[in-house]
């Protein structure tokens, strides 16, 4: 989305970022790092930079960033829209089990020592301190620190796209018998997926979020269609 607005020379663009990743991917426009203080930190930050338009494109597990956007563009009363990837659907062949958090994943994991590729946030990895008996292939784009205190398990840092052929060899390699992660959607990620799906490891799935009832388009192309109108309505 930034790629595509930063072409055009009668806007002014921000991308805001939360400041999680101490190494953000580069990106093409003028760029925030940090929190604004929740939705009326945010709404003020809107009004004093006279913004008129904001794009929630966060990622579809970051509810409480979506909620604080929904607020603070109701308070400073511009339009708000919602840049959301479709979850995955599974195909033929795919074995998901979807649970509602981290928790009941690792309940799902069952008592019997498994070979368990993980790939979700560094805090929500912590959860699964509970089943020590597992062996984690913990993938992240940064380094987990400290580690998971737990007898077996083994990290790599890395930051998409991974390829279905590369996330192949890596499961083969790490003898993996199960994959939990997020339905995060998209391309970027998909690889582990595609690789289970051959492999027929079971993956489990957490549950998105429930989010706020904003307007929602799932593609840059309708973001930058709804973006056009609504720069045209306000007059900028």
């Amino acid at each position: 989305m930034a790629e595509r607005l930063v072409e055009r020379v009668e806007l002014k663009v921000t991308v805001s970022l939360a400041g999680r990743t101490t190494a953000p991917a580069a990106q093409s426009a003028p760029v925030r790092i940090g929190g604004f203080g929740g939705a009326e930190g945010l709404a003020q930050y809107l009004a004093s930079e006279r913004v008129d338009v904001l794009i929630d494109a966060t990622h579809p597990y970051a509810a409480g960033i979506s909620a604080n956007a929904a607020a603070a563009a109701a308070a400073a009363r511009i339009p708000l829209l919602a840049l959301r990837r479709p979850p995955w659907a599974a195909l033929p062949g795919d074995c998901w089990m979807e649970v509602a958090d981290t928790g009941a994943a690792v309940q799902a994991l069952g008592a019997e020592p498994r070979r368990v590729f993980l790939t979700l946030g560094k805090t929500e990895i912590r959860t699964f301190a509970r089943a020590p008996q597992h062996y984690y292939l913990v993938r992240s784009v940064e380094p987990v620190d400290p580690p998971l205190p737990v007898p077996h398990a083994s990290y790599i840092t890395g930051r998409g796209p991974f390829t279905e052929n590369a996330d192949r060899v890596l499961l083969a390699t790490h003898a993996i018998d199960v994959i939990v992660a997020k339905n995060s959607g998209g391309a970027a990620t998909y690889g582990k997926i595609a690789a289970a799906r051959v492999l027929g490891l079971p993956v489990i799935l957490l549950r998105r979020p429930a989010l706020p009832e904003v307007p929602t388009v799932g593609t840059v192309a309708e973001a930058m269609t709804w973006l056009n109108h609504a720069v045209a309505l306000r007059g900028v």
